[in-house]
């Protein structure tokens, strides 16, 4: 398969995936989207070893226009050499009170992903930690570190990107006050 013809399918299951998550994870206008991204394992290689700008590429010109039209903050985490570190819009880091830190990903430290998404936002920043309303996985970036406390697996038509397997998360807010408790129904909204 042509280069070209494999980023376009790459791109058609990133805007897929992206879709289907968002619509099962009701998440509200302002809220936090993270996405880790092996562009290694989406090509066929071993996370951390076989860096594709161009795969990273493919993922964001498939999702970020999705987010941005659902009115939600697009997150990304770093690969393990920046300590799985977030680059997002510096209007999200304020909003949530998330404290910048002084570091620029590039693809041999932050990754691809990360670095694509530094290329195309705005006024990107980068913090150490957030806790984001809902996740993609893509290529076992463990993104569960930064999901909000109760993550619930959402299920998508698709398991991969590429050649990389794929794993999703919404949130919710914690079930307190045991049996005899009686629960709101929890509509996405904070």
């Amino acid at each position: 398969m042509c280069e070209s013809m494999e980023m376009s399918m790459i791109a058609r299951q990133a805007a897929q995936a992206v879709t289907e998550l968002l619509e099962q994870a009701n998440l509200q206008p302002g809220q936090i989207l993270v996405v880790g991204c092996s562009s290694s394992e989406i090509v066929g290689g071993h996370i951390g070893k076989n860096s594709s700008m161009q795969a990273a590429a493919a993922v964001y010109s498939a999702i970020a226009p999705i987010v941005k039209q659902k009115k939600l903050y697009l997150a990304a985490q770093c690969c393990e050499h920046l300590n799985r570190a977030i680059i997002l819009e510096a209007e999200a880091a304020e909003k949530y009170g998330y404290e910048p830190v002084s570091v620029c990903p590039w693809p041999h430290a932050g990754g691809s992903w990360a670095t694509t998404c530094w290329q195309n936002f705005a006024a990107p920043v980068a913090v150490e930690e957030i806790q984001a309303h809902a996740g993609l996985d893509i290529g076992g970036t463990l993104i569960g570190m930064h999901l909000r406390r109760v993550a619930v697996p959402v299920r998508l038509s698709l398991d991969h990107i590429g050649k990389a397997h794929i794993l999703c998360a919404r949130t919710r807010p914690r079930l307190i006050g045991g049996e005899r408790a009686h629960y709101t129904p929890y509509t996405g909204q904070e």
